[in-house]
C-alpha cells in the first residue's frame, strides 16, 4: 500500500509565514547590515570644530593634514607585494606536487598544506615563536653571528614573510583542482608538435589557469589590505590596527578618533568594493577552452635538463622546509617546560603545557623563598584560557549553524521563486556583507550598539555579557555569503521530478523541503558547518575588535599570552602553553578538514569499496590467527 503526504497547512496559513518572514529578513537585514554601516558612513560628516559648530569635512582635511595617509599606503604596498609573492610561491607549489613529476610530491604536498590547519593568530604566533628575537632560530643566529639585529623580524618585512605562506591556502585548493582539470590531449599535441616543455607551460597550460589565477589575485589583494593578525603582532602600521586602535581611544587622547575609524572603515569597504566588481564584471565574460571530447587524466611532466631538475627538486625542499619547521618546532616545544623553552633547548619530555599545574619558586634579594600557587599550568587546567576554548567554540558553532539555517531556507525560497525580482533581491541582501571588509562590518555594530538603541528594544549589546550575543550576529553575517555559494551549488543538484512528484502526492512545500531537500542537500550543509566553525575558532579580525572582558575569544587568550609570561610570577610557560594551543587548534582544524575533504568528498561507491577492503583485511587477520593457533 503506497502511504501518501498530507497537506498539512492551508492558504492562510501559509500566507501569515511569507507575511511574517519577510518582514522578519527585512527588519535584520535593515538593523544588523544596513543601518550600521550608514551609521559608520555618516558619522565621518556629523563632527564639531572647536568652535562646536558641525563641520562635515573636519575629519577629511585631517586625514590629508596628518599621518592617515601613511597607514593606507601601506596596507596598498602590502596588498601589492603579496599579490607578487604568494602567487609565485603558490604556483610553484601547485605546479611541483602537481604538473612536474618530484620526488616525493605527496609528502611535499602535505607541507605545502599545513597552513590549511593552522592560520590567522595561531599561525602567526607560530612565526614568531621561531624568529622573534627570542625564537629558536634567531636564537642560534645570534650565536654564530653575535652582531645580527635580533629585532629582524617586525614590520613590514616580517608580515610580508609570514603572509606570503599563510596565504597560499587558496592556491592549494583551488588551483590544484585547476590544473588537475587540465586535458592530457592538448598537452600531448603542443608536445607532437615540438613545443618544448617550457613552451608547453607558458603557452598552453597557464592559459588554462589564468581565471582561476585571475580570482585568486584578487582575493590575495583584498586579504592583504584587510590584513589584521599579522600586522597587530609583528608592528606593521597598516589600516585595521589602526580602526582597532582608534576604535578603543577617546577625544580625550586625540581628535575624534572614531570618526577618523570610520573613515579608515569606508576606505577599505570602497577598495573592496571595486575589486570585488572587477571580479565579477571578469567572471561574468565566461571563460570556455576547447577541449576533446574524451578527456584525458594530466600526466606529470618530467624535467629533462638534469640542472633544471635538481634546482626545482632543491626549491621544492626549501619551501618544504619553510612550511614545515615552524609546525615541527612547535609541536616539539609544546612538549618541553619552561626553562628548556627558555633555554632553546629540547630537554626530556612533559604534559605540564597541556594538562595540570605545577608551583614556582624563586629566592628574592632578601634571602627569602617566594613560592607562586599554580604558576605554571596547562593548556586545559588555565582558567583563562580553557575560558577562552569554551567561549570561541560556542560562539562558533552557534553562528556557524545559524548562517547554515538562514541560508538553507533562503535558497529554498530563492529556487522556489525563480526568475523573480523577490528572489534575487533575496540572494543580493545575503551577498551584500560580501562587499564589505569585515572590520568595518565589526567597527560598525561595536559603535552603533554600544548605547541604549531602539531597534533592538532600547538594549546596549556591546553591554559585559551581551556583547557575546552581537559576536555571534557579527560572526553569522560574515559567514553568509559564503555559505550561500556552497549550498546553493548543493541545490542545483536536486531533480525537479523529485519535488513535483512529492506535490503529486498531496505534500505541502514545507513537507517536501524538510523530506526530500533537505536529505539531499545536508551533507554540503553540514560540509559548510564545519568549514565556518573551523574559520570562526580561532578567528582574530572581529575578537579584536569585540575585545572586552566578556568576550575574550580564544584568538586573543593565544595572543595574550606571550605578553603575560613571567609577570608577577604567574604564567612562567606561557609560551609553552601558546605552542600546546597551536597544536590543539591543528588538531581540531585537521580532524574537521578530513571529515569535510576525507570522508565527506567520498561518493558512495568508494566507501562500500573502503568498507570491503576493511572486511577483507579483517579475515585475513582472523585466519591468519586462526592458523597460529592451529598451528
Amino acid at each position: 500500500m503506497q502511504k501518501t503526504l498530507n497537506k498539512r497547512s492551508g492558504p492562510d496559513l501559509g500566507l501569515l509565514w511569507k507575511v511574517f518572514g519577510g518582514v522578519l529578513f527585512v527588519y535584520l537585514f535593515l538593523g544588523f547590515m544596513v543601518i550600521p554601516c550608514f551609521n559608520t558612513l555618516t558619522s565621518i560628516f556629523r563632527e564639531k570644530d572647536a568652535a562646536g559648530k558641525a563641520d562635515p569635512f573636519a575629519v577629511i582635511r585631517f586625514f590629508f593634514a596628518g599621518s592617515m595617509p601613511s597607514f593606507v599606503w601601506n596596507s596598498l604596498k602590502l596588498a601589492v607585494c603579496l599579490v607578487i609573492t604568494v602567487n609565485v610561491v603558490g604556483i610553484s607549489i601547485v605546479l611541483l606536487t602537481e604538473y612536474f613529476d618530484i620526488k616525493g610530491a605527496k609528502i611535499l604536498r602535505l607541507g605545502y598544506m599545513t597552513t590549511l590547519i593552522y592560520s590567522g593568530v595561531a599561525l602567526v604566533t607560530g612565526y614568531q615563536f621561531l624568529y622573534d628575537k627570542d625564537g629558536i632560530l634567531t636564537s642560534w643566529l645570534a650565536q654564530q653571528f653575535p652582531g645580527m639585529n635580533k629585532q629582524w623580524f617586525s614590520g613590514f618585512a616580517a608580515v610580508l614573510f609570514t603572509m606570503t605562506f599563510a596565504c597560499t591556502s587558496n592556491h592549494a585548493l583551488f588551483l590544484r583542482n585547476a590544473i588537475r582539470g587540465i586535458d592530457y590531449n592538448t598537452v600531448e599535441a603542443a608536445r607532437n608538435l615540438g613545443a618544448r616543455p617550457f613552451k608547453v607551460l607558458m603557452k598552453v597550460v597557464m592559459p588554462t589557469l589564468l581565471p582561476t589565477l585571475f580570482s585568486l589575485t584578487v582575493m590575495t589583494f583584498i586579504t592583504g589590505l584587510c590584513a589584521m593578525s599579522a600586522p597587530t603582532l609583528l608592528g606593521y602600521n597598516s589600516i585595521n590596527p589602526e580602526i582597532v586602535r582608534l576604535a578603543g581611544s577617546s577625544v580625550a587622547d586625540e581628535s575624534f578618533p572614531q570618526a577618523r575609524a570610520a573613515l579608515l572603515s569606508v576606505i577599505l569597504a570602497m577598495f573592496t568594493i571595486l575589486l570585488l566588481t572587477v571580479l565579477n564584471h571578469y567572471e561574468s565574460k565566461g571563460h570556455y577552452l576547447s577541449v576533446s571530447k574524451t578527456k584525458a587524466k594530466l600526466v606529470k611532466q618530467k624535467i629533462q635538463n638534469p640542472v633544471a631538475n635538481v634546482l626545482a627538486h632543491a626549491y621544492a625542499y626549501l619551501l618544504f622546509v619553510i612550511y614545515m619547521t615552524p609546525v615541527v618546532m612547535i609541536v616539539l616545544f609544546s612538549f618541553q617546560n619552561w626553562k628548556a623553552i627558555q633555554a632553546k633547548a629540547l630537554e626530556g619530555f612533559t604534559m605540564i603545557n597541556y594538562f595540570g599545574t605545577e608551583d614556582y619558586s624563586y629566592t628574592r634579594s632578601n634571602g627569602k623563598v617566594k613560592v607562586v600557587t599554580d604558576a605554571i599550568s596547562g593548556l586545559f587546567s588555565n582558567e583563562k584560557t580553557v575560558g577562552g576554548i569554551q567561549l570561541s567554540f560556542v560562539l562558533s558553532a552557534v553562528a556557524a549553524a545559524l548562517a547554515c539555517v538562514i541560508v538553507v531556507v533562503a535558497v529554498n525560497y530563492i529556487f522556489r521563486n525563480k526568475n523573480k525580482k523577490r528572489s534575487k533581491a533575496v540572494e543580493a541582501c545575503l551577498l551584500f556583507p560580501w562587499l564589505l571588509p569585515t572590520i568595518l562590518i565589526c567597527y560598525s555594530y561595536r559603535i552603533y550598539f554600544n548605547g541604549n538603541v531602539p531597534y533592538v528594544f532600547g538594549q546596549n549589546l556591546y553591554y559585559q555579557k551581551n556583547v557575546r550575543l552581537l559576536i555571534i550576529i557579527a560572526y553569522t553575517v560574515v559567514k553568509l555569503p559564503f555559505a550561500l555559494r556552497m549550498i546553493k551549488a548543493a541545490f542545483y543538484a536536486i531533480d525537479d521530478e523529485l519535488e513535483d512528484a512529492a506535490r503529486n502526492l498531496g505534500a505541502s512545500a514545507l513537507v517536501t523541503f524538510l523530506r526530500v531537500k533537505l536529505p539531499i542537500v545536508l551533507p554540503s550543509v553540514l560540509a559548510v558547518f564545519a568549514l565556518n566553525f573551523n574559520a570562526l575558532f580561532t578567528e582574530y579580525d572581529m575578537g579584536a575588535t569585540f575585545h572586552s572582558n566578556e568576550g575574550t575569544t580564544y584568538a586573543m587568550v593565544i595572543q595574550s599570552m606571550t605578553d603575560e609570561e613571567g609577570r608577577n610570577g604567574f604564567n612562567r610557560n606561557a609560551t609553552g602553553r601558546r605552542c600546546a594551543s597551536t597544536v590543539f587548534i591543528m588538531i581540531v582544524s585537521g580532524i574537521i578538514l578530513y571529515l569535510v575533504y576525507g570522508v565527506g568528498a567520498r561518493d558512495l561507491a568508494e566507501r562500500l569499496e573502503r568498507k570491503e577492503k576493511r572486511r577483507a583485511r579483517i579475515n585475513r587477520i582472523r585466519a591468519r590467527l586462526t592458523g597460529n593457533k592451529a598451528a
